[in-house]
Parts: C-alpha cells; sequence; structure tokens
C-alpha cells in the first residue's frame, strides 16, 4: 500500500521536540494596570452620574406645585427702580390750600391834594390792602379805624377822640385786592374823651401828617398843607 509506513494525522499540534525550552507569556506593564483600573473606575463614576440623575428628575417631577405659579409678561426695561412711582398709578396728592396772612395786610393813607386853601376840608383816604395768596376776612369797621393828624408832635385830631361808637364790620379782601374808606376832615382840633378845646389848627401854609391805623397796624404817614 502506497500510505503503508506513513503515520497517519491526528490533527493535532506537533508536540514539542524534546531538549526545547517552554515559551513564556509577557505580562502587562504596571502602567497599562493604572489605565485599566482609570478606564474602569470612570465607568463606574458615569453609571452612578446617570443613575442620581435620573432619581433627581424624577423627584423634581413628582414634588410639583399643585397650583399655578404666576407668570409676569412685564417688560423689564418698564419697571420701576426702588423709589419711584409708576406713571399714572399715584393718585395726585391734594394740594393746600393757602391761608390768609395778616402779616401781609398792608394799610396807607392817603390825601385828596397835597396842599388845600383856607376854606377847603381835606378829604382822608384809608386803603387796606391784601398782600397774600389767600382771601382774608378784615374787620374794617370804625371799631377798628383811626385817622391820626399830627404837627410834629403836636397831636391835632384823632377820629376816636369823639366816636361815641364804634361798629365791626367784617369783609373779605381777595388776594391783591383793596377796601377802602373816606374821612372829610373839618378842620377841627380834638383831645382825648372828646373834651373841649378852643384852639383851631395853625393856618399860613402849615405842615401836617396824616396817620391811618387799622387795629394794631399802621400806615406811613403823608404830609400835606393848610393855608
Amino acid at each position: 500500500m502506497a500510505n503503508k509506513g506513513k503515520q497517519q494525522s491526528s490533527g493535532r499540534p506537533p508536540a514539542p521536540a524534546k531538549g526545547a525550552a517552554p515559551v513564556k507569556r509577557r505580562r502587562p506593564s504596571p502602567a497599562v494596570y493604572r489605565r485599566r483600573r482609570q478606564v474602569v473606575f470612570g465607568a463606574l463614576l458615569l453609571v452612578i452620574a446617570l443613575v442620581i440623575g435620573g432619581v433627581v428628575a424624577l423627584t423634581g417631577a413628582l414634588a410639583g406645585s399643585p397650583e399655578p405659579q404666576a407668570v409676569s409678561t412685564a417688560d423689564a426695561s418698564s419697571a420701576p427702580t426702588p423709589g419711584t412711582t409708576p406713571t399714572g398709578s399715584a393718585a395726585p396728592s391734594p394740594s393746600a390750600s393757602p391761608v390768609c396772612d395778616f402779616n401781609l395786610m398792608t394799610v396807607a393813607a392817603k390825601t385828596d391834594k397835597p396842599a388845600y386853601g383856607p376854606e377847603e376840608k381835606p378829604l382822608l383816604t384809608m386803603t387796606i390792602t391784601n398782600g397774600g395768596a389767600a382771601p382774608c376776612e378784615v374787620n374794617v369797621g370804625t371799631s377798628q379805624m383811626e385817622y391820626l393828624l399830627m404837627s410834629g408832635s403836636d397831636r391835632i385830631f384823632s377820629s376816636k377822640d369823639c366816636q361815641t361808637g364804634g361798629e365791626d364790620l367784617i369783609k373779605t379782601i381777595q388776594p391783591g385786592k383793596s377796601e377802602t374808606a373816606n374821612f372829610p376832615w373839618q378842620r377841627n382840633r380834638t383831645l382825648e374823651g372828646c373834651a373841649s378845646i378852643a384852639a383851631t389848627p395853625g393856618a399860613g401854609g402849615a405842615y401836617y401828617t396824616f396817620e391811618a391805623r387799622l387795629g394794631n397796624k399802621a400806615s406811613p404817614k403823608v404830609a400835606f398843607q393848610l393855608s
């Protein structure tokens, strides 16, 4: 036979020859071990992070508020800053009404002429003016008025000397407006208490002063001449 004497093949690898050295496997270096441990540790951290994230998301979904929350649609650029009032939202504060100031009430004296002849009688005028910003109620009655005439330091005449009974007269004087009162002087002299006096004012060009008084207010003096 042709195959006789030949050893049949069993499919196994040939055994190493006697006396040959065994093959040694190479162990991985420490650096390779470290890289492998790092890869495994990183993968473990990623898995833990994914698990925690899923739990947090689920908890937030289950713990949502049962009531809807209001959402502001105002433009942030138009929001009022602290200390300011939004336009059109505040009611106008009522302005305080002006109050009468009697310190701004003035009294003025005037004569109808600067000089008078022997037979002329001066007309004395008192003017009360409201110089304030509010109306004032003023007593302009004869109980408050006085027409006083002097010649130097000599007291010549007062409308109160022989006044038998003064009267009150309350008038409202508007801001910037005036009240006037006239008194015709008879060119006579008077004394306090209306005592009798025979003397008469001088003539021949003598000068006199007229002062108008209302309550505790007095006008500047004005001069006039009697001939």
